[in-house]
């Protein structure tokens, strides 16, 4: 009798998990039937030089790390291809010590994400995809303070990219 019950707890679990569409996020298929991406380098329309690369491979990495076969090496190659533009990093102080030095600043990263067709036509977009990080400020060495801001860039890259992941492959 308890294996019985057992039995329909576990059918019961099942049926409430994936009955109502529930699925882990990136599971799903790109839109339109899209099977082969290639990522394009970003825009870069910050006064950050550099980032666009960061940004672009840390895409690629996500890309690889969920769906490796998904990534196509040329545009030619591929389905469709995945464009965006860093809008804008801004910093900003947001803790001090005393009137005039600053103790820890946070940078905030700001990109707009399309997926366009061979044809040209954009089948996904999401805009103003936003994402901040705190940072220490160095009063020893700017060299200090700028690879921390450096190493802020890097994570909210990584955590933009897994969003645009998500939400690239979210079927609802």
């Amino acid at each position: 009798m308890r294996k019985k019950q057992s039995i329909v707890q576990i059918l019961l679990i099942w049926l409430v998990l994936f009955g109502c569409g529930y699925r882990f996020a990136g599971t799903g298929a790109y839109p339109e039937g899209v099977e082969s991406i290639f990522v394009e380098v970003m825009e870069n329309r910050s006064s950050k030089t550099g980032v666009e690369r960061i940004v672009t491979n840390q895409i690629i990495f996500e890309f690889t790390r969920q769906r490796e076969k998904s990534l196509s090496s040329t545009p030619e190659t591929a389905d469709a291809v995945l464009k965006g533009v860093i809008v804008t990093i801004r910093t900003q102080t947001i803790s001090r010590v005393g009137q005039e030095v600053a103790n820890q600043r946070e940078a905030v990263m700001t990109l707009d994400m399309k997926l366009v067709k061979k044809d040209g036509e954009v089948i996904w977009a999401l805009k103003g995809l936003r994402d901040r990080e705190a940072y220490d400020v160095s009063n020893v060495s700017k060299i200090e303070t700028d690879q921390n801001e450096a190493l802020a860039i890097t994570r909210m890259s990584e955590r933009l990219s897994e969003r645009i992941f998500s939400r690239l492959t979210d079927d609802f």
